[in-house]
């Protein structure tokens, strides 16, 4: 009852479209509380909204960060104070300064009301309540991801190329203000770019033209150039160790994620990135041996996940490795030393099939 005449009460106060979305949105907020894909891990969350508070100043309180399971490079600011943080954000940003350019555009976002005016602009080009459906299948249908919590972010995403340069102008500001070197907003758009090429060279492609997510903003080439003309030849502190410290309890998930994509070109860019910047070598080790394996070059495969002994997971790339090569006995004990360490494996009985004669 207490939600509901608060609701009723910013209803009365606000014109009518603004207490509508704002009041979508809060029912959508409501949804992904319960999605099974937001991320409850305590640290994480305190680290990430204590960021958020520090970029916020004044603005912190009505802001609430939702930390969500989808391994692509997103974040997103609704209305009524509801930021949408992708965790594909943490392995695509190498300390705490990107992290915080790309917080602090959201931010901006926020305070420049930019998604009531994308609502208000879409409302004069087509019915009502449609920019709010927009792209729920857009990850969705492909990994399984909750569409609540697509759709909530990724509608929230066709601002004008002018509100997204608005917000890249302020998000500059807010970063050069909490002491960050303000060249990181322009390195996370260098990343986007090679990735994107490494990911289509990969696949025998040329890189695709700025679709989905980004197909409102400016080109990521005339992003960077832009944000860097906006650093100048200020620089900050970049925060590597606190963000390494921040997001060590968390690679093996946020790595098996990417690996799901099925993105080896994308994927492998990634892992070169994160060795750079002192990622966990046996967890990038294990990542590299999934590649390979994958491809067939099953000795770069076993020679990979050697080298990230003692993770179970590799001991499981090597039982599933081994027998192909004719290395049965070599598979049994790497089964024995994976079944020791994970007792309750799902997949118990179909690896010791591979050995059975």
């Amino acid at each position: 009852m207490k939600a509901l005449a608060t609701a009723l009460a910013l209803a009365q106060a606000m014109p009518g479209d603004e207490a509508g979305l704002r009041m979508q949105m809060d029912e959508a907020e409501r949804q992904l509380r319960t999605s099974p894909f937001v991320v409850a891990d305590p640290a994480l969350n305190a680290y990430v909204g204590g960021l958020v508070c520090r970029l916020a100043g004044p603005d912190c309180a009505a802001i609430r960060v939702h930390i969500v399971r989808t391994p692509y490079l997103n974040a997103s600011m609704a209305p009524n104070g509801a930021m949408i943080v992708w965790s594909g954000l943490f392995l695509r940003t190498a300390n705490e300064a990107e992290l915080a350019a790309v917080l602090g555009h959201e931010i901006a976002h926020y305070r420049a009301r930019h998604s009531l005016r994308a609502f208000r602009d879409h409302r004069r080009k087509a019915d009502g309540w449609a920019l709010l459906g927009l792209p729920v299948g857009l990850v969705a249908g492909n990994l399984g991801y909750s569409a609540v919590q697509v759709g909530l972010a990724a509608s929230l995403s066709a601002y004008s190329r002018e509100m997204e340069r608005e917000a890249d102008a302020a998000s500059i500001a807010l970063v050069r203000a909490g002491g960050y070197d303000p060249h990181a907003a322009a390195a996370i758009w260098s990343g986007v770019r090679a990735e994107r090429l490494a990911a289509a060279t990969a696949r025998g492609r040329k890189p695709r033209g700025e679709g989905g997510l980004f197909a409102s903003h400016p080109p990521s080439a005339e992003r960077e150039a832009t944000l860097t003309a906006l650093a100048g030849g200020e620089r900050g502190r970049d925060g590597a160790d606190i963000y390494a410290a921040a997001m060590a309890p968390h690679w093996r998930w946020l790595i098996e994620d990417q690996l799901r994509l099925n993105d080896p070109g994308g994927t492998a860019w990634l892992l070169d990135r994160i060795e750079a910047r002192g990622g966990p070598p046996d967890w990038i080790a294990y990542a590299r041996g999934e590649l390979a394996r994958g491809a067939g070059r099953l000795e770069d495969a076993v020679s990979a996940y050697r080298r990230a002994a003692p993770l179970p997971e590799a001991e499981r790339g090597l039982a599933l490795t081994l027998p192909h090569m004719g290395d049965r006995a070599g598979a049994q004990a790497a089964i024995d030393r994976y079944l020791t360490a994970r007792p309750d494996a799902p997949d118990a009985e179909m690896l010791r099939s591979m050995v059975t004669p």
